[in-house]
């Protein structure tokens, strides 16, 4: 595996994608942040680490306001701008290209997949509702993604637990036992932190594997 970082003018501003390089790649993962965190998160970095081993080359992209510094992410219209921007970059390698993202990330690509041709999506602490406001649900851009979809939530996520998302819906749902919105575990929890990191690459990687593109 080898990892290279590129910049991306968008109209949005400059995005950055660091490229975590499967040896004999099948598909792109492209995967984003949420607006409390960069590409660092728990998630994202495990994802990198694993899935290159599994033919899978993992696009880690940094949405421009995060690269410009600000604090507070930009509005919904402006993080898909800058998601259309940036995909053609992400098409280069001439491979089917999974659009995903943790939390805001997972709604940007939710609301793109279709337009952008996405082979997939993957919702990594998908936002069901603000938390203590399930009555302000974005369960339609979930539902409206129009691409096969693997939600990875954790049980106790204050932004939607498991047992809140819709049922019927056309996506796969794994739930990280005990995991908080960053998949984060209590130490006094029937599994560590790497256990909990090791079933979202799993699950993932199997995903992934079943995936048709």
């Amino acid at each position: 595996m080898s990892s290279r970082t590129q910049s991306v003018d968008t109209p949005a501003g400059e995005a950055r994608i660091t490229w975590h390089t499967a040896r004999k790649a099948r598909l792109v993962l492209a995967v984003s942040h949420g607006a409390g965190g960069g590409i660092e998160a728990r998630d994202l970095q495990a994802l990198a680490a694993a899935l290159p081993a599994r033919g899978v080359t993992v696009a880690l992209v940094e949405q421009p306001w995060r690269v410009a510094g600000k604090k507070v992410a930009a509005a919904p219209k402006v993080l898909d701008e800058g998601w259309h921007g940036l995909w053609p970059a992400l098409t280069e390698p001439g491979l089917p290209v999974v659009a995903g993202g943790r939390s805001a990330g997972a709604r940007v690509a939710c609301r793109t997949a279709a337009a952008l041709g996405a082979a997939g999506v993957l919702a990594l602490a998908f936002p069901l509702h603000p938390p203590g406001r399930p009555e302000k649900s974005r369960a339609e851009e979930l539902l409206g993604a129009g691409r096969p979809t693997l939600v990875v939530q954790g049980g106790r996520d204050p932004f939607g637990r498991p047992e809140e998302f819709p049922p019927g819906g056309a996506y796969t749902l794994v739930e990280i036992p005990y995991g908080d919105h960053g998949f984060a575990v209590p130490k006094k929890a029937d599994v560590t932190q790497e256990e909990a990191l090791a079933v979202i690459t799993a699950a993932v990687a199997e995903w992934l594997t079943a995936l048709e593109v």
